[in-house]
Formats: C-alpha cells, structure tokens, sequence
C-alpha cells in the first residue's frame, strides 16, 4: 500500500487512529486526521504502530509484537523517537519507550523546531483544520470528563504576601522548573503552527518548556535544546512580563510541561474560549478580586485576559453618566493574574477560591482518572497483558462505567483515592 493512500477501514493508517483512541486522550478519525498522519509517518509505520502497548514497553516487546529482530525493532524505534513520535527514557536500568498521544504529545512534536524533512506549511494547515475549524476533536478531547490534561498556573509574583503562604509547591511553575532533573525548550507549537498560517502574534517563540524523561528523550533527539534552571526561570520571567499564561500538565508531581500562552495563537487559551461550558482547562486557585472603587473603566484588563473572562460593564455613577467598570465572569477564569499586572491602578487583587480545584497526582493517576470518566480505563488494565486477573478487573471495572452516573461518581471517587495512585505505579 502507498503512502498516499486514504484512510480505508482496513488500512494501517486506520489502525493506528484505533491505537490512538484507546488512550483518554485520543483523536477521532476522519479523512482530515488520516491526512496528518500521513505526513507523519508511512504506511508500514503506521502498522507497527498500531501494535504497540498503551503503557510503557521495552524493546523486547515491541520486537515480539511486530515480529522483527531486536536490532530491526530498535532501530524503528529510534528513527520514530527521532521525528517526535515516540519518547524514550531510562528505567530500571533499560530502555523504554512509549507512543504518546496526539495532544499533548506528537502533534505538537512535530512544530517544536524547524524540519526540513516535513512540510511543515501543509501540517499546520491541516493542525488548524482538525483542531480549530473542526470541533470533534475538542469535544472528542474535552467533554468526556471533568478532568482535563492541562491546568493554569497563577503568576505567584502577584499574590499578597499573607496569601503567598497557601501556594502549594505544585502550584508554583518555579518550583516547577526548580525542581525538574530535566528540562528542554523548544519552539511553541501553537505560535510556530499560525506563523505558518500568517496569523501568529510577536509572542517569544523559543519559549515551550518540558522537563523530566519527557524533555531528556526530546533533548536527546533534537527535538528541543537542554538548558539549566537558570535560563527555563529567566524564560519563565519574560512569558510573565509579556503578559503570557502559564498553561501545564494537571498534576502535582513530575509535570512534563508548561507551555507560555498567549490569547491569539495558543491552541489551549483558544479552547478555554471557544468551549468555556466544557471546562478545558483547570483553574489555578485563585480567582481576581475587583475593587470597584478603585477602576476607571479603562479596559486594559480586559483586553489582557486571554479568555475573555472580563468585561466592560456601566459603572451606574450619576457622576460619570458613561463611566465603565470592569466585571468578571467567575466560571471563565483561569485565575492566572494577567489581568492584575495589566492594571495599573491596583484595582484587582487575587484571592483563593473557596474551593481548591482538585489536582491528581501523577501523570499515571490522570491518565487513569480521565479513562474512567471517558470510559476507558479498560484499555488500560489489559493493555498488553494476559490473563483472568486482568480481564476480571476489566469486566468489573467495565460494570461500574455502566452504572448511572450518580453511582458512577461514587464508584470513581472511591478508586481514585484507594487504588488509582497504586494502579500504573512505576510505569
């Protein structure tokens, strides 16, 4: 089969979107996304990648499951690690590696530098179509569950000092990046994606941060640059004083990434906006604080928010019959602070929410979270394994996805805090 051919049922290019949406995060299939996935990889990649595990695998099992010789195996592992589409790491002294999904994952690989091996025009404009004019991915991504990938981070340089006292460290993207053993940058997606589209804002490009075994493997295969805590923190002030969102994975321990958002270009403040009722992204827990006598309708933390959660409102002042004040829209907000650096007058001020938005821990407790919710987390019990034990867990955990939803949620809060923390460990 060609390279060029269209996504049929029996195709690997079909196969392998198959493979994808068995992960939380999948990418429903059509004509559009077989497009982008032959730009990607060929037909014969297709295939073997289809076969692989959800969960981590070494090189030993992707050999078995494509019925190749080691050195064959690992070298097409390699190769596929060298384009983005697969990360690899060390654990317990061996090799493994892992497909991840399409978003956050080889999607954005593909933009995070220039390749001169890759029409990188033609993508972005297939990206756009897919993800921003089509909207089965979003929803597909967004409304299957309360958990979502990423989560704002608040500028902590704005918060009181009596509130600076309740950040937790995972909320804090320096502590973020202070305590990363690794950490790459590379050119953001989103910006390099609508450069392409002639549509892109002066934003810092070289400014998308990974870290951990995520940014070593993609450091290690030139898919982004290595650089110390020193530099990602001076990087990490620049987004901040350009006005830019800190948008990252929603967990509280290992986070992979931090991506510096702006409200034009970036695919999650786009989101935020477009789909507000579907809550795609978490909030930080800190909400501004209007101080209504202080603002002078000018606007400027308006035009600054990214999700056009202010708006200008009447002031109702009999003094100032055209007088404006700023109102926020509470559900919208991420609670990042942009608009309170925005405010020259020290109208706004934040405060904690009166509910900590619930973060899980790892990115293996998210995973499994997001499959319950989405109706997955059978995939991910027997992915790749054998046996009665697994397919009993399975069938149990495929009875309880089929309870009505308010015994659902209490199914599902009972797992999450006895058993998923436990499920995927060291994996």
């Amino acid at each position: 089969m060609s390279r060029g051919m269209a996504g049929g049922t029996g195709s690997n290019f079909a196969r392998f979107a198959q493979r994808l949406n068995r992960f939380p995060q999948g990418a429903p299939p059509n004509e559009r996304l077989f497009q982008i996935l032959r730009m990607l990889v060929d037909e014969r990649e297709a295939g073997l990648l289809a076969l692989l595990p959800i969960r981590p695998f070494t090189v030993q099992k992707a050999a078995a499951a494509w019925r190749l010789p080691e050195p064959e195996a690992k070298a097409t592992l390699d190769a596929l690690a060298d384009r983005g589409m697969l990360l690899d790491f060390q654990s317990r002294g061996r090799t493994r590696y892992v497909l991840p999904p399409p978003m956050a994952g080889f999607f954005e690989f593909s933009l995070m530098r220039v390749r001169g091996d890759l029409d990188q025009k033609a993508l972005s404009e297939l990206l756009h179509q897919y993800l921003n004019v089509e909207e089965d991915f979003a929803r597909a991504l967004f409304a299957g569950g309360a958990t979502q990938l990423g989560r704002a981070f608040v500028d902590e340089r704005l918060l009181p000092e009596a509130g600076e006292l309740e950040v937790l460290d995972h909320e804090r993207a320096s502590e973020v990046v202070r305590s990363a053993k690794a950490i790459g940058i590379g050119a953001c997606y989103c910006r390099h994606k609508a450069s392409h589209l002639g549509t892109n804002c002066d934003a810092p490009m070289d400014i998308c941060m990974t870290f951990g075994s995520t940014a070593d493997s993609l450091a290690r295969h030139g898919v982004a640059r290595r650089v110390d805590a020193a530099e990602c923190l001076d990087l990490l002030e620049q987004a901040r004083e350009g006005g830019l969102v800190q948008f990252g994975e929603n967990v509280r321990r290992q986070v992979s990434f931090i991506c510096n958002c702006c409200g034009c270009c970036c695919e999650a403040m786009v989101a935020a906006r477009r789909f507000a009722f579907m809550k795609p992204v978490h909030p930080s827990n800190y909400l501004p604080e209007l101080r209504e006598e202080a603002c002078n309708g000018c606007g400027k933390c308006v035009n600054a928010c990214p999700v056009e959660a202010l708006s200008l409102v009447s002031a109702h002042d009999p003094r100032r019959h055209a007088g404006k004040r700023a109102r926020l829209q509470a559900d919208r907000c991420l609670g990042c602070g942009v608009c309170v650096k925005a405010c020259a007058r020290c109208a706004i001020r934040l405060r904690p929410r009166a509910r900590r938005p619930i973060t899980p821990s790892t990115t293996a407790h998210r995973t499994v979270v997001m499959a319950i919710e989405r109706g997955k987390l059978g995939e991910l019990l027997v992915d790749g394994q054998s046996g009665y034990g697994h397919r009993a867990v399975a069938a149990v955990l495929g009875a309880v996805l089929k309870l009505p939803p308010i015994k659902q949620a209490l199914a599902s809060e009972q797992m999450k805090s006895r058993y998923l923390d436990r499920l995927l460990g060291g994996h």
